[in-house]
């Protein structure tokens, strides 16, 4: 990997993105050791991200999906100093920017549907310094191999991800891991 953020994973490159509270028991479990929360909302993604961390996984909170907190400076102290995720992800540039300040690893997520979108994402990263991209859809990769040719961060596919062949796919452009809500896929993946 290309920085720490993914320090003690062993080459281990699926990470678990949970979509509906039902499914953070089966993450949890799975021997993947960092996990997306796509769930939850002021009142419980406490409880869901220390579960999480009590399993021993690495949890980054997509604040963008939380409901109830703001997208502002006072939501991120917040989330890490009473929320306490290993990190973040969001589209937000100010979000991503704030995390870092409060401490907090940060993924920046970058819908690529277009030349101009790259571009932008590309500008988006050289000014937000986030830790690792999360580019999607996953299924791109020319642009994964582009981004990852180009910038010192990690590449995480995401979006879309159906089967194996798509996260070889994924990896073989330059992918360092390749995150997915499909559980079956969790589990059924070689994870060495």
């Amino acid at each position: 990997m290309k920085n720490g953020l993914f320090a003690g994973s062993e080459g281990r490159t699926i990470i678990p993105a949970v979509r509906k509270p039902e499914d953070l028991a089966a993450a949890c479990r799975s021997d993947w050791p960092i996990l997306f929360l796509l769930t939850g909302d002021l009142f419980t993604v406490e409880d869901y991200v220390g579960q999480a961390l009590r399993s021993g996984k690495k949890v980054f909170l997509h604040v963008d999906f939380i409901a109830g907190l703001g997208n502002d400076a006072v939501a991120m102290e917040y989330i890490a100093g009473k929320v306490n995720p290993t990190g973040i992800i969001s589209t937000k540039s100010h979000m991503v920017k704030q995390a870092k300040k409060c401490g907090l690893q940060a993924i920046q997520r970058l819908f690529l549907i277009d030349t101009s979108a790259l571009e932008h994402g590309i500008h988006t990263v050289q000014q937000n310094r986030p830790d690792a991209l999360e580019v999607m859809p996953g299924l791109i990769p020319r642009v994964i191999s582009e981004l990852s040719t180009g910038t010192s961060l990690p590449i995480i596919a995401g979006g879309l991800i159906k089967d194996h062949e798509e996260i070889e796919t994924a990896l073989r452009a330059g992918a360092s891991a390749v995150s997915m809500g499909n559980k079956n896929l969790w589990h059924t993946f070689a994870n060495a």
